[in-house]
């Protein structure tokens, strides 16, 4: 449970509260301070030092970030790779995947638009098919529509845990069980949920997970990471390798590495590298489902509070409701509300219909403020949130 005087610790140690209110956890989180110095401290040692000679000095901080993030999600170090984003984490997995003509993807209408641009990508390259399930009358996912929806050519179930725009939580546990009742394999995007709620990797039963550090994790921007089954990842050859993924054994072969790190560059970001791994072990410190629960209760406090103001739209689906919090006013474009709360040190984002036509282009909306709480905010910030936006209206 974290009480008030966590809480106050957690603000302590989180330089940016004394500046913003900062309602843009879903974009990018503050960091705390153990996480800048963990990155600051490295990039200090390489202007001293210089670069191969800082990461050699810092190989057990290096490294310790594939435990920290194999403890984080359930998984063992072998089936984590470091990738520098979530999406070019979502990529490596599933353009590695030996798609054929005819082939079916299944995913839901909440998915994010770059992986559906990769669907799309791919049915036009190779005439893969792509299929949408339906959403159940609360708005999520529908899991009898994706059973319904399998044939013998289905190849991958693809979805996305927790949408960008929006509140929603996808039912991604029953899901996985569908998926492993068919033999199929289940590629899940993470990048929102990973921070925010307890995810294990075994339970939900994905084959392959992305997330990113930024967001709810409170990591450096630039750092993000792959979850790929040890049987899968050995099985897949990367869409790119390079000599960090693979040894040239003769003129004219070559061996890729066993595990997740094959899909891994030689390059990497060491400085952000040690800093996730201390985002993690803080999130790991303070427990996810303390974090989940007090998320929870702070984000239906906004959404309670949003709900009462006169002509403001709550626009969040699902049953059980995550961090993000949406909504509109018909009448003020979302950019104006954002810009006006910018002015007051408040920040929010705004999340356009091009982000999710599926979900936000079929229901009208043509963007929507995105308000995303994290466990370090406050009651007094949501009240004083809630009051900035009646004036603004």
């Amino acid at each position: 449970m974290i009480t008030e005087k966590n809480v106050e610790r957690f603000r302590r140690e989180t330089l940016g509260t004394n500046n913003v209110l900062h309602f843009n956890n879903a974009g990018s989180s503050l960091p705390p301070d153990c996480v800048h110095n963990a990155v600051t401290s490295h990039l200090e040692r390489e202007r001293q030092i210089g670069g191969y000679e800082a990461s050699d000095e810092a190989s057990a901080s290096i490294n310790s970030f594939y435990d920290e993030t194999a403890q984080l999600i359930g998984a063992n170090v072998n089936e984590i790779a470091f990738i520098e984003n979530a999406t070019r984490a979502w990529d490596m997995a599933f353009y590695a995947l030996p798609f054929a003509e005819g082939d079916e993807i299944i995913t839901v209408a909440s998915e994010y638009a770059s992986n559906y641009l990769a669907y799309l990508q791919i049915a036009k390259r190779k005439g893969t098919v792509i299929k949408v399930a339906d959403n159940d009358s609360n708005g999520q996912a529908d899991v009898e529509s994706i059973r319904n929806l399998i044939t013998s050519r289905t190849k991958l179930i693809s979805v996305t845990h927790v949408p960008s725009t929006g509140g929603l939580i996808n039912p991604a546990e029953a899901i996985g069980k569908i998926a492993k009742e068919h033999g199929i394999l289940y590629l899940l995007d993470a990048c929102q949920s990973v921070g925010q709620l307890p995810v294990d990797v075994k339970a939900i039963g994905c084959d392959m997970l992305s997330a990113t550090g930024r967001k709810f994790l409170r990591g450096p921007r630039g750092t993000g990471f792959l979850y790929v089954k040890e049987e899968l990842a050995n099985a897949l050859e990367p869409a790119l390798i390079d000599l960090h993924a693979a040894t040239w054994t003769s003129d004219n072969t070559y061996t890729i590495i066993n595990g997740a790190k094959r899909f891994e560059n030689w390059e990497s970001y060491y400085a952000g590298k040690i800093g996730l791994a201390e985002a993690i072990r803080y999130a790991r410190g303070i427990g996810l489902a303390n974090i989940a629960s007090r998320n929870k209760i702070l984000a239906q406090n906004l959404r309670t509070n949003l709900q009462a103001i006169k002509g403001v739209n709550v626009t969040d689906l699902g049953v059980d409701k995550s961090a993000i919090v949406t909504f509109e006013k018909p009448g003020i474009d979302p950019e104006h509300i954002k810009t006006q709360l910018r002015h007051q040190q408040i920040n929010v984002s705004v999340s356009p219909a091009t982000y999710a036509r599926l979900d936000l282009g079929a229901r009208g909306l043509v963007s929507v403020v995105r308000a995303s709480i994290h466990y370090y905010n406050t009651e007094d910030e949501i009240a004083q949130f809630v009051a900035a936006i009646k004036a603004i209206i």
